[in-house]
């Protein structure tokens, strides 16, 4: 038996050993797994149109057995998400009123697909309506699930996405609609709902029914959900998209004049616009501190519409989200408020007045602190027409790819439907020609200087038991191959794994914290 760690394991033993994995290497092949012209570079060395790597370090030490040495590993980092929508069933569940089997047999097919497509993000929507899909003293269960709002639906599907998807080595993603009440205004509220709750701060508004973000009780509800999940779930981000104050109707101003008068009669002196940004930018802030304060592994972020402002960048026009929804991403980018923005670019690379490429160009150049943009890929417009090819989508990868050195770090495609039916072939596609080789998503940039300590690896055989002195703290086990002179990314193993089988040659194992920061590799060789 030989013990290769650079701390000692505490006299802790390791957990039970799950499925061992396996691959191969030695000291003149490459691993088995290996990047075609398009995909992901298997080394750590950055190119101008691929993601940027992870950190780096390196260091030697012992732990009562032999010298141990360890070597600097990375590899290219990517978000590769897809979102999961909930509302009006589009994703998941298929129907109302499903057995709690059916509804975990639907999330691992769920999953089946991300690992099939080589993705390593879901982006769940939990809250669609101010409501539930996981288990909630502070909101009633959605009705999507049951087809009755408050209905227990015998299944926590958060929990389970969150324990199965972890397992793959899967990140889970929660997110939330902060204001809509009802997607549809007829459907009947559970008592605990927040209309119901706070009726005064719930308006109709054209087919919705939405709360009031200029109400500061409207905003304490959002922060103790979000607070709520971050305490009780080991969800990997927090996530929000475009809807903030709702897209304006023609002729139809948003109902707020109760929280608008108040706001002026308390000698308030900003423009209504200007306050109805302030309450947004007010929200977006108290969610990254909460999010900070209780988890800051947890990645928090916004998928706001693609475009800015009309005319930025110059040539672009559309609509004007920081006057219809009172939107700042700019603002919350600059203040490092967020992590990252997904600006949701949902125009082919050939639609001039909203181009794929100016816009991502453009997005990109607006990051600061170590923060990403991941561009928002309108996944579900595949095939529709001649302009929504499957190479349209290759060539929106490739585009959101050359920005990399700029912040562009990955993409998440809306939504999961094409990817269960491989339409067109994408899934297979994306595996191939873009995510043969798997990486862990980017660092979260508050923590990039909190490097983990490396692993205690005891190898017997070709048998390596993987153990570590604050394993809770830990995402994954990232295993390098030695290929010539360098290492390159093998595979990434949960860390729930505890044992993993190695062919002859010379490896290298990391351990990557919940963060996304790794530790120097302890060298391992099998004879």
């Amino acid at each position: 038996m030989v013990v290769l760690s650079a701390l000692p394991a505490c006299g802790q033993d390791p957990a039970t050993t799950t499925e061992a994995s396996t691959s191969s290497a030695d000291t003149t092949d490459a691993p088995a797994t290996t990047a075609t012209t398009a995909d992901v570079p298997a080394t750590g060395t950055t190119t101008t149109n691929e993601p940027t790597t992870g950190d780096e370090t390196s260091s030697t030490g012992t732990t009562g057995g032999e010298p141990q040495q360890l070597v600097p590993v990375a590899h290219t980092r990517e978000l590769r998400a897809v979102w999961v929508a909930t509302v009006s069933n589009i994703n998941f569940p298929s129907a109302t009123g499903l057995s709690a089997v059916a509804l975990q047999d639907e999330l691992l097919a769920i999953l089946d697909t991300v690992q099939a497509a080589g993705l390593n993000t879901v982006v769940f929507q939990v809250r669609p309506e101010c409501d539930a899909l996981y288990s909630s003293d502070l909101e009633p269960w959605s009705r999507y699930l049951t087809g009755e709002q408050g209905a227990d639906p015998g299944v926590d599907p958060l929990q389970f996405l969150i324990d199965e998807g972890h397992a793959r080595g899967i990140e889970v993603h929660a997110w939330l609609n902060p204001y809509r009440a009802k997607a549809n205004a007829n459907h009947a509220l559970a008592d605990n709902h927040i209309a119901s709750l706070l009726p005064q701060y719930a308006y109709k508004y054209s087919t919705f029914l939405w709360m009031d973000p200029g109400a500061k009780e409207v905003q304490d509800v959002l922060l103790a959900v979000v607070a709520d999940l971050v305490t009780r779930y080991d969800v990997d981000g927090i996530h929000f998209d475009d809807y903030f104050y709702p897209y304006p109707v023609d002729g139809v101003d948003f109902p707020d004049d109760t929280t608008w008068e108040a706001y002026q009669g308390g000698g308030g002196q900003l423009s209504r616009a200007d306050w109805r940004r302030d309450n947004v930018n007010a929200m977006v802030q108290a969610v990254g501190d909460t999010v900070a304060d209780i988890a800051p592994h947890v990645r928090y972020g916004i998928s706001p519409f693609g475009i800015y402002r009309p005319g930025i960048p110059e040539g672009i026009s559309g609509f004007d989200q920081y006057e219809g929804l009172y939107a700042d991403p700019l603002l919350w980018m600059q203040e490092g408020w967020v992590d990252y923005l997904a600006p949701q670019l949902y125009w082919p690379t050939t639609q001039a007045a909203q181009a794929y490429g100016k816009l991502i160009e453009w997005w990109s150049s607006i990051t600061g602190g170590g923060r990403y943009i991941f561009a928002g890929n309108y996944l579900s417009k595949l095939g529709t027409e001649d302009k929504w090819s499957l190479d349209e989508f290759k060539q929106e990868i490739v585009l959101s790819r050359q920005y990399a050195e700029q912040g562009s770090q990955g993409n998440i495609f809306f939504q999961i439907a094409p990817l269960q039916d491989n339409l067109l072939g994408v899934t297979d596609a994306l595996r191939a020609e873009f995510y043969a080789t798997p990486a862990l998503t980017p660092p979260i940039a508050a923590l990039v200087d909190e490097v983990p300590a490396p692993p205690t690896v005891t190898l017997e055989g070709s048998q390596a038991t993987l153990a570590h002195a604050d394993a809770d703290s830990l995402r994954a086990w990232v295993v390098y191959a030695q290929s010539g002179q360098e290492f390159v990314i093998d595979r990434i193993v949960p860390a729930q794994t505890t044992s993993i089988d190695l062919s002859p040659g010379t490896w290298a194992i990391s351990a990557a914290g919940k963060h996304n920061v790794e530790s120097a590799g302890v060298l391992v060789t099998v004879p």
